[in-house]
């Protein structure tokens, strides 16, 4: 284990002979306070439906398969165009696609809450709807992950790339919490034991306004995102107009030439669709399904992860770098250490228990994020970022529900801590398979010295 002693980067000089802490220069520009605050609301306003749609669907039909299918229909679209759009970003204006993907959102999100209110809700509704937020998702998640250099100077992407993931953890550890407290108050309905088409209404009400909640935070979002001026000398020159498909084609032939973007790639293409997966549809299901827990011990778990990624970054700031060895040997370690503490979820009896491992997996897995995100949008061009996002984003926003999707048919035939003792040594396998047959142990934070 190492530490990079050195100075860290100064930051800008705001007009006046003084230096200013970073993020204290940051908060003083109005462009990124209005970004910031509006992506606060939308990130909160996601994790009550990142809580309410799966315990929706388990309530309407207590079926794995039907939940993997609700996943894939939104997965499936986003993954199929999560590349286009990042091709449409870098073409057009990251804030232009991002704010009619806002207005979209807002209309599924209100049209599910009032459905779900007046009881009308069919699992065909559910499907459809699932299918146009997958297709929302796979513009919106490129453009906002570009949004950053459009809105800071490059010179002040880490600390602008720390206070927005931190804020992120913030909303994974807060959201989970209040949807789960919210459903189970005001009920989740029981329709497990009515027609599949035909939830309780009665009993639904915290699920609604779980997601009435969500559709809000689309359309606050989406007027401070009005007041949010893009800088266009973040931008990169306007190139002569080219074919979509072209233009994602170009994109990947430059992330193949670059060995350790290549290298990275492949490996968390990997975790996606062999560990992620899994964890989207077990941990939902283990919850419903233990007479100990339910919908609170549901958002109590993932909101503790949550935390634990939250707390993982505030350590990160506090020494970034620390590293055991290097980047890629560091990102390897910890996922190793990931796996050993996945496998005995399937085994617990008490919220408690799921929380405190939950907390130590998003403990390790926040230390590295900040790090990881700067050193991509630090590596890729400027002309290239919008589509190095949504690839980025592909492999955890697009691979991984299709994981679980294929996890939903799975559990047909195998138990839940057969399951989370599966992923887990999966994931311990995979980092051993990197560590000695791929680059990735070689793979460093220093930027490539020219695009």
């Amino acid at each position: 284990m190492t530490i990079d002693t050195a100075s860290p980067r100064k930051p800008l000089n705001q007009g006046n002979a003084l230096t200013e802490n970073p993020r204290a220069a940051l908060f003083k520009d109005h462009n990124f306070r209005w970004m910031t605050g509006g992506s606060l609301l939308s990130m909160l306003g996601d994790q009550f439906t990142l809580i309410a749609l799966p315990w929706l669907v388990l309530q309407m039909t207590g079926d794995t398969l039907v939940l993997g299918t609700v996943l894939a229909l939104i997965s499936v679209p986003r993954a199929l165009f999560i590349l286009i759009g990042g091709a449409l970003v870098d073409r057009h204006s990251p804030k232009q696609v991002l704010m009619i993907t806002k207005y979209i959102n807002l209309l599924l999100l209100a049209v599910l809450a009032g459905l779900v209110f007046a009881g009308t809700l069919s699992l065909w509704m559910v499907y459809v709807l699932s299918l146009g937020i997958g297709l929302a998702t796979a513009f919106s998640i490129p453009a906002a992950t570009a949004m950053m250099p459009h809105v800071v100077a490059r010179s002040q992407l880490q600390a602008a790339n720390g206070i927005s993931l931190g804020l992120r953890q913030l909303t994974m550890f807060l959201g989970p919490l209040l949807a789960g407290l919210l459903i189970a108050l005001f009920g989740a309905g029981n329709a497990a034991q009515e027609a599949v088409d035909a939830p309780a209404h009665a009993n639904a009400t915290g699920i609604g306004i779980a997601f009435a909640l969500d559709a809000l935070s689309f359309a606050v979002s989406a007027w401070t995102l009005s007041k949010v001026q893009t800088h266009a000398g973040n931008s990169a020159p306007a190139a002569a107009p080219q074919a979509v498909l072209t233009s994602v084609a170009q994109g990947l032939i430059h992330f193949w030439r670059d060995g350790e973007l290549r290298t990275c790639f492949l490996y968390w293409s990997a975790i996606a669709l062999f560990i992620m997966g899994p964890i989207h549809i077990a941990i939902p299901v283990l919850a419903s399904s233990s007479p100990q827990l339910g919908a609170a011990a549901f958002g109590t778990i993932v909101g503790a992860h949550g935390a634990g990624t939250l707390l993982g970054m505030v350590v990160s700031g506090m020494v970034p770098r620390l590293r055991f060895g290097s980047l890629g040997m560091t990102i390897l370690a910890f996922d190793a250490i990931i796996g050993v503490l996945f496998m005995p979820m399937g085994l617990i009896t008490a919220v408690w228990q799921g929380a405190a491992l939950m907390a130590v997996i998003g403990l390790l897995g926040g230390f590295m994020q900040v790090s990881v995100f700067t050193w991509i949008q630090q590596r890729v061009p400027p002309a290239l970022l919008g589509r190095a996002m949504s690839l980025f984003m592909f492999i955890f926003m697009g691979l991984a529900p299709i994981s679980a999707a294929v996890t939903g048919w799975v559990m047909k035939s195998i138990t839940l801590p057969q399951l989370f003792a599966a992923s887990g040594g999966t994931l311990m396998v995979l980092t051993a398979l990197a560590s000695v047959l791929t680059p990735m142990r070689r793979v460093t934070d220093a930027a490539p010295a020219a695009h």
